[in-house]
């Protein structure tokens, strides 16, 4: 297996471990990995095949930005994730998780 791959399959196995209706970060989602490729989290969460049983929707930029969606940054994709959101309970105004604070997931 590439390493690649393997990177992968750990940032999807630890994605699995954000509740329903929180959000957490790329960087955050690295720092649980004890990684700073951040970037890289983004590609696996661009690549995630298990999606939405592996929630990718649930991870965003810093500060709350929506971030990208399947590989895209506007349009149908981004509207998908907002979609999946809401439907969780957590509100995005303005391309931002709104009451960010509250619905950041931190892992331990």
């Amino acid at each position: 297996m590439k390493l690649e791959s393997r990177f992968y399959e750990r940032v999807w196995k630890t994605m699995r471990r954000i509740p329903r209706g929180k959000v957490t970060t790329y960087g955050e989602l690295a720092k649980a990995l004890h990684t700073k490729a951040y970037r890289a989290v983004g590609g696996a969460c661009r690549h995630n095949p298990y999606a939405p049983q592996v929630p990718c929707h649930r991870v965003v930029a810093a500060g709350g930005k929506i971030g990208g969606f399947g590989g895209k940054t506007a349009g149908k994709n981004i509207r998908q994730k907002i979609a999946m959101l809401k439907k969780e309970g957590v509100r995005v105004e303005n391309g931002r998780v709104a009451d960010f604070g509250k619905v950041f997931f931190r892992f331990k």
